[in-house]
């Protein structure tokens, strides 16, 4: 790792200010700047009472560090310790340098964390060989390292130039961002213009730079340069366009060119600054040229490093001597523990001054010097060769698989790609642009997947790597963005790849097709053909992949073989998160939600200590949508809450979506009718990119449930029956299954049962291929409610027999609809129990259409009701409800904030706003406040 100074990692670019101050007098504040200085510095005072994140943005030189730097002062004087990192262009390749030089100055206070964080830290950091575990747990373990040195003193942090941190570093702090609200922690990142980064689309507050005005500029371009000539002013004011760091350097650069013809013609901003710095450099002595270079070139700052490789380039001993001329100019800034330059800027100008040549040989000198430093030495030596070197790419190879190891995958794929670049033999070629292109499938980066395929496709390729090729195209997404078209293809290569006896790539490759056949419509033909091809393999017939196949591709043909075959599966040894997460979602295609509720709840245990949170979206999601079902609203609130907001961190745009939509089938029981279209409306627009039938057919069960619990029949049925029209985007073969009891109470109510009968006896016939329990369910019900008077209670007492631990929600809704249908016939004696029965069940749910409807339907029949009491989960938001069920389970704060991936400050601020909503005073009391009404 890197050397870095305490906290102070470079200083920052010279601050445009009327004057200098003095030190008794205040520094005046920057010109322009007044409201963002004011908003900064309120924002940083603000750290006492709550912690926050903020994103500078502007263009290159337009006054960004400058701010940061009065942000700095104003922490000072308020008791804040600050800690800074810079990101640096040639440093992204070092995985997590920019987090190890933030986090330096507190690196001992690491062995206070839990041993699991403690251990994930030293990891990443590179002291110990451990292979680092998912980078979000990396992240919890930044987030309560913060929250242990805040509890002593408030925190700042600063992190210049964010958009060149390395990608590890620039995830892990823009998932600390998000979750500072309880720490006194504020967060001040600057980003450049034109970049992406890691902080983008964090819904973080963010400060946008413009260019100074004509009187600031003139103001501060008088105030450092008085005295110049009209027309050297203008032309300079002109040039510089209102960019501060413009109106310093320029004119230093054009220093003896006295009239206007004489000076820089123009050019692009950063390309004039650029030149300007190049022009200070020109005229220094030339060791000092050649000791910047070898700054410039360096992806640490150490001194010591960049003095020795000075001294290898120019062959005699170079001292820090050297560096003199180059700090009267005030390109750099130096210390005992490294040499800065004072703007990005500098270093840019600096390398692109210098031949080729010149640049091979200064990167010569700092692998020699770097030698002992494996990693670093060799992106050195890469940049050094001049053509391809076998040797160089072998051992970039080995880095690629100690940074992959590490956790950082974007080093990895960076370092196979150049691996790539240097090899001379076509096969090592092929082989480390492909598993380059499966690194960038994890980073989601779909522009390089491309990249690297198009190179490597020209290729000499076996077989087996174009089979690999077809799985790392289609895997991107899980290879949902694509049409149907694809799934043929898959199989097809699938099946060759088995051939090959590559049986792990043919599961691959049938799971991308399975997917494909969930969330669009490829055709009966081609989910047959992924069936035939997926039985075919050598694997045991219970693998928890291949069970997962089935019931993506074929839920129908093969809920038969899925629902046998799971409870084996589950069964077997072995404790796979991973394995279990797969059967809960198997399990919900299949229509069995209260086990797919249990095999997910299973896999969060897991999942969550080892941090990998994307797939813990998943397990939530499925954890969701069953408990929607069942109407378990205390697993399905907190689940539906927390699936949204991990997907969207771990960029999962159709889970997302499909988690929105369940958001809307949770609002609709709830009787939250606005929050319902604002759900369906999010998961429509997050599934724009493709026609994605499950999110589709969810929102308009959801907007079917809405209107069922506001007894609008025809407007509740007008929704539901899109989902078993076959030419409606909302049709889906799995999913319409079940949704048979809406359809038929919304049709009962509205007198169009005999437009569903068609409907029903296409959902009796699937029925006799799926023993599916939802299916079956809610057939039992559709036939009794849509039954002539005369059949219709033996079908009713049919639909009762259901399982009223398993199946709560699906009992009541048969004992409201026996207990309407009793009162209709002017039985209202005989229908009080049922509708009694079905309203304790709905009050217990917490589904307040329902229990509403029952009472009304009491009421009708001569039985008044007391009202329903509010339970916690009304009272509660869905964090605070999932941190009060942890708490009542005995789980301590620190505990509870591991599991959620809070700090443990965090979680004590929920408590502390909980007790008073359920009106307790202690812990102790939150498990009754659960089992009881508040």
């Amino acid at each position: 790792m890197r050397p870095s100074p305490s906290g102070d990692a470079s200083a920052p670019e010279p601050d445009p200010r009327a004057g200098r101050g003095s030190a008794d007098r205040p520094t005046p504040p920057l010109y322009g700047r007044e409201a963002e200085t004011r908003l900064i510095n309120d924002f940083v005072r603000g750290v006492r009472g709550g912690g926050a994140a903020m994103v500078v943005r502007g263009e290159a030189g337009i006054g960004k560090s400058a701010l940061l730097s009065e942000s700095a002062e104003v922490a000072t004087a308020h008791g804040l310790r600050i800690l800074k990192a810079t990101g640096v262009e040639s440093e992204t390749h070092m995985p997590f340098a920019g987090l190890h030089q933030l986090l330096l100055p507190i690196h001992a206070e690491i062995a206070e964390l839990p041993a699991p964080q403690r251990d994930a830290l030293g990891a990443a950091f590179g002291l110990t060989d451990a292979a680092v575990p998912d980078l979000f747990l990396i992240a919890l373990a930044v987030l309560n390292l913060l929250g242990e040195t805040s509890a002593r003193s408030p925190v700042l942090l600063i992190v210049e130039d964010a958009h060149w941190l390395d990608r590890s570093s620039a995830d892990v702090l823009a998932f600390v961002a998000r979750r500072l609200d309880a720490e006194p922690v504020v967060m001040l990142a600057a980003i450049r213009d034109g970049f992406s980064s890691s902080f983008d689309g964090a819904g973080l507050r963010e400060l946008q730079l413009e260019r100074l005005d004509d009187d600031d500029a003139a103001a501060l371009l008088d105030d450092r340069n008085p005295g110049l000539a009209p027309a050297v002013r203008g032309r300079l004011l002109k040039e510089s366009a209102g960019n501060p760091l413009a109106l310093v350097e320029l004119p230093l650069a054009s220093q003896g060119q006295r009239d206007e013809g004489a000076l820089l013609a123009w050019l692009p901003l950063t390309t004039r600054l650029e030149r300007a710095f190049t022009a200070r450099v020109s005229g220094l002595p030339p060791v000092t040229r050649t000791l910047l270079l070898v700054a410039a070139l360096n992806d640490g700052v150490a001194l010591t490093e960049t003095l020795e490789a000075t001294s290898v380039v120019t062959g005699g001993r170079v001292t820090v001597a050297a560096l003199t001329p180059a700090l009267a100019v005030g390109l750099v800034d130096v210390d005992e523990a490294g040499v800065y330059f004072r703007h990005p800027l500098m270093r840019s100008a600096i390398r692109q001054s210098a031949s080729l040549s010149q640049r091979h040989t200064a990167h010569a000198a700092l692998a020699g010097v770097l030698a002992d430093q494996a990693d670093r030495g060799v992106w050195h030596r890469a940049a050094s060769s001049p053509g391809p070197d076998e040797g160089i790419a072998s051992e970039l190879e080995v880095a690629a698989a100690r940074a992959h190891r590490q956790g950082a995958v974007t080093t990895a794929a960076a370092a196979l790609e150049r691996a790539a670049r240097l090899s001379d033999d076509p096969a090592h070629r092929v082989r480390r642009l492909l598993r380059a292109a499966e690194y960038a499938v994890e980073l989601g980066r779909h522009d390089v997947v491309v990249r690297l395929l198009r190179e490597a496709e020209p290729l000499e390729l076996s077989p087996h790597q174009r089979a690999r090729i077809v799985w790392i195209r289609a895997s991107f997404d899980d290879g949902i963005r694509d049409d149907g078209a694809g799934v043929p293809l898959l199989t097809e290569v699938a099946e060759r790849a088995a051939a090959d006896g590559d049986t792990g790539l043919a599961l691959k490759l049938l799971g991308i097709a399975a997917l494909r056949c969930f969330w669009v419509q490829p055709g009966p033909e081609a989910r047959q053909r992924v069936i035939a091809v997926a039985e075919s393999l050598p694997v045991d017939k219970n693998d928890a992949q291949l069970l997962t196949i089935f019931a993506y591709a074929a839920p129908i043909d093969r809920g038969a073989v899925v629902l046998e075959r799971l409870p084996h599966s589950v069964a077997a040894p072995g404790r796979d998160s991973q394995a279990i997460r797969l059967r809960g979602s198997t399990a919900v295609l299949v229509g069995d939600f209260d086990l797919a509720e249990a095999l997910s709840a299973a896999s969060l245990t897991e999942l969550r200590a080892q941090g990998r949170l994307g797939l813990l979206a998943r397990a939530l999601g499925a954890q969701a949508w069953s408990a929607v079902h069942l109407a378990d609203l205390s697993v399905a609130i907190p689940a539906v809450e927390e699936a949204g907001r991990l997907a969207r961190e771990t960029a999962q745009p159709l889970m997302y979506a499909i988690v929105q939509a369940t958001g809307a089938m949770l609002a609709a029981l709830r009787g939250e009718h606005d929050r319902v279209e604002i759900f369906a409306a999010e998961a429509e627009r997050a599934s724009k990119s493709i026609c994605a039938r499950p999110v589709l057919a969810t929102v308009q069960l959801a907007r079917g449930l809405a209107e069922l619990g506001r007894g609008r029949y025809d407007a509740a049925y007008e929704h539901l029956i899109r989902m078993h029209d076959p030419a409606d985007p909302a049709y889906h073969i799995g999913l319409r299954c079940y949704s048979v009891t809406e359809l038929a109470d919304a049709a009962a109510h509205s007198g169009r049962g005999g437009e569903i009968a068609g409907i029903v006896e296409e959902l009796e016939a699937i029925a006799l291929r799926t023993p599916s329990p939802s299916l079956h369910a809610g057939l039992r019900h559709a036939r009794a409610v849509l039954a002539d008077d005369a059949e219709a209670e033996p079908l009713f007492q049919a639909a009762l027999q259901v399982n009223m631990r398993r199946w709560p929600f699906v009992r009541a809704r048969a004992q409201l609809a026996y207990g309407e249908w009793l009162r209709r016939r002017r039985r209202s004696a005989d229908s009080q129990a049922p509708l009694r029965a079905a309203r304790e069940t709905f009050d217990a749910l917490g589904v307040i259409p329902w229990s509403e409807r029952a009472r009304q339907e009491l009421r009708a029949s001569g039985e008044t009701s007391r009202r329903r009491n509010s339970e916690a989960q009304d009272m509660l938001t869905p964090q605070e409800l999932q941190i009060v069920q942890m708490a009542a389970e005995g789980l301590t704060n620190k505990e509870i904030g591991q599991k959620l991936y809070l700090s443990h400050r965090t979680v004590s601020s929920h408590l502390y706003r909980i007790f008073p909503k359920l009106g307790i005073a202690s812990r102790s009391e939150l498990g009754s406040a659960l089992r009881t009404s508040a």
